[in-house]
């Protein structure tokens, strides 16, 4: 177990927001206006994550740049018409909160583009409360640690004081891969025996329990009270 935690880095879509539907959703649109061989909605759901290039190249492999370029700009159209459409999941936004009182930096690496996260956050209105953001369209794409190596490089943290919390075992595989601790959610997109394979340090069913599971590992200032009323509010 880490001795200081300094750094929580989060993914987003799956972790902080509800976005699987608006996001399988985008899928079909773009695969319909492209007239593409259909997918399932399995198939969509297991890409999330990735960044969109890398998402295209595992739906529909072997396909050229000007196709991966046709399918983001469908896909995009359609997140965007739907973009107000998902929301927080439920504690998400008192968590963070809590957090940083707490004294944690946060930070977000997503394989969502930057435009995209930028229109989250503002609807959200959590634009402040993240030190670092990271986007899959300005960096390499989960798993390849390089964007969580340059959120330790902007925050000075080491790795070893950091976690990462995801869905996905693309955010176990990155944690790993940049010595960073991951602590994976249940609740997201890949289900709990393929985020166990990667060893998390915990395996967590809804966000909230964070801020518990943190001071049981005395890693959050034993003197910072913890409302639970407050953490089932929504």
């Amino acid at each position: 177990m880490p001795e200081a935690i300094r750094l929580i880095v989060f993914d987003w879509d799956g972790t902080l927001m509800d976005s699987e539907t608006q996001i399988v959703h985008s899928m079909f649109g773009a695969i319909r206006d492209m007239q593409l061989e259909s997918r399932t909605a399995d198939e969509c759901r297991n890409i999330i994550g990735l960044g969109l290039k890398e998402a295209i190249d595992s739906l529909y492999p072997g396909r050229d740049e000007q196709f991966s370029r046709q399918f983001v700009d469908s896909y995009r159209h359609h997140w965007f018409i739907q973009a107000n459409d998902s929301e927080l999941f439920p504690g998400a936004r008192e968590t963070l909160l809590l957090l940083r009182e707490a004294g944690f930096e946060l930070a977000i690496a997503t394989g969502k583009g930057r435009t995209g996260l930028e229109k989250v956050l503002k609807h959200t209105e959590l634009e402040s409360m993240f030190s670092v953001t990271r986007c899959s369209d300005e960096t390499r794409s989960k798993p390849h640690p390089q964007m969580l190596e340059e959120i330790l490089q902007e925050t000075g943290i080491e790795a070893a004081n950091t976690l990462m919390v995801g869905d996905t075992e693309y955010d176990m595989n990155m944690a790993i891969q940049a010595g960073v601790h991951p602590v994976a959610v249940s609740y997201g997109v890949h289900e709990r025996g393929r985020l166990m394979a990667h060893q998390p340090l915990a395996c967590l069913d809804t966000i909230s329990e964070l801020v518990d599971w943190l001071a049981e590992q005395q890693l959050l200032d034993p003197e910072f009270i913890i409302q639970p009323s407050l953490l089932a509010a929504d």
